[in-house]
């Protein structure tokens, strides 16, 4: 029951992942109509500014202290990060706490991309054929990437857990579970929390509030809506951007979690396609729960009695569900009739 338990949270960290990835695909999808093959490469991108944010707070002053000598008798160079130098004690606690500040340069970077992608390179292709958008945006994302490397280089770059955050929780404990003695990395915890954080916020927001009412409007009926004296494009590139800061913090966040290097949204891309089209293309709560469903089954598949009885499975398992559900639901969980269809 124990290792159950751990799976089970493995799992929804893992589909934490997957949902708010899906949920940018979906919103794109949704209100433009766009198959974005380069989602993935904004996952990457926000891992990176928190690598930006990062290098940019630890850059260091270097002052030479007369009255210390180094082995070879000249006087020592006393390096600190500038930010430690200019806030004190404060300082130590922002490069501390790099991951979470790095929000703050996150948003409007990635709302800044996202708004320059649709209104530079999208726009163009609104009413192309699907697969041409998926070309492009591939294309995009492989342009992305490589640059990516060419100011970082190829290899990860790990970032640190806050100090309050290393070690473990007792789960078991705290759900008063107290003969099973369930203990998870404290981080993916807080990983978890903000994934339902944001999922949450952007249902609110489209749920709630005049902006996303008016876009749910348009994703139904985009011309009538528009007859209507809306501006509904702006709108639509409006949430192009919001979709790559949704993407962009889930990047930032999960840099403790896996080391960011430029492929990081390619070894995402494809299972976050596969969660939107288990889902339902469209769908908002399909990606949510398909990713949360997947990220599950794949956590539980790659148990060590599951292995050693199917081997391999831990490998195939989001592909053959994929594969079983399509043919059952071919618009997938949540799908809408004539999405993607013929």
């Amino acid at each position: 029951m124990d290792a159950i338990l751990a799976q089970l949270l493995n799992g929804l960290d893992k589909g934490g992942a997957y949902a708010l990835i899906a949920l940018g695909l979906t919103l794109v999808f949704g209100t433009l109509g766009v198959v974005n093959f380069a989602h993935g490469a904004l996952f990457m991108l926000g891992a990176f500014c928190a690598v930006a944010f990062r290098a940019l707070i630890t850059m260091e002053s270097v002052t030479i202290d007369e009255t210390q000598l180094s082995p070879w008798g000249s006087p020592l160079e006393i390096r600190e990060p500038l930010v430690e130098t200019w806030f004190g004690d404060w300082g130590a606690v922002i490069v501390d706490y790099s991951v979470p500040l790095s929000i703050v340069l996150a948003i409007p970077v990635m709302l800044i991309i996202g708004i320059a992608m649709e209104r530079g390179l999208i726009k163009h292709f609104y009413k192309r054929p699907h697969a041409e958008q998926i070309l492009v945006t591939f294309g995009l994302a492989i342009v992305l990437q490589e640059v990516v490397k060419t100011f970082f280089g190829p290899n990860p770059w790990p970032q640190p857990i806050p100090s309050d955050f290393r070690g473990a929780a007792d789960v078991g404990a705290f759900f008063g579970l107290q003969p099973y003695a369930v203990t998870y990395p404290l981080w993916r915890l807080v990983y978890l929390a903000f994934s339902l954080v944001v999922i949450g916020a952007v249902f609110a927001f489209l749920r709630f509030t005049t902006f996303g009412m008016v876009v749910r409007a348009g994703m139904a009926d985009r011309e009538t809506v528009g007859l209507l004296g809306v501006n509904i494009d702006r709108r639509f590139t409006i949430m192009f951007g919001i979709a790559a800061v949704v993407a962009g913090l889930a990047g930032v966040m999960y840099t403790p979690l896996l080391p960011p290097n430029y492929h990081l949204g390619m070894d995402f891309l494809v299972l976050s396609f596969v969660v939107v089209v288990v889902g339902g293309m469209g769908s908002l709560p399909g990606a949510v729960a398909a990713g949360f469903m997947l990220g599950i089954l794949q956590s539980f598949a790659s148990m060590t009695a599951i292995k050693a009885i199917i081997p391999g499975i831990d490998q195939i398992i989001v592909y053959a569900v994929a594969v079983i559900i399509l043919l059952v639901r071919p618009r997938g969980l949540m799908g809408r009739r004539g999405v993607m269809e013929a």
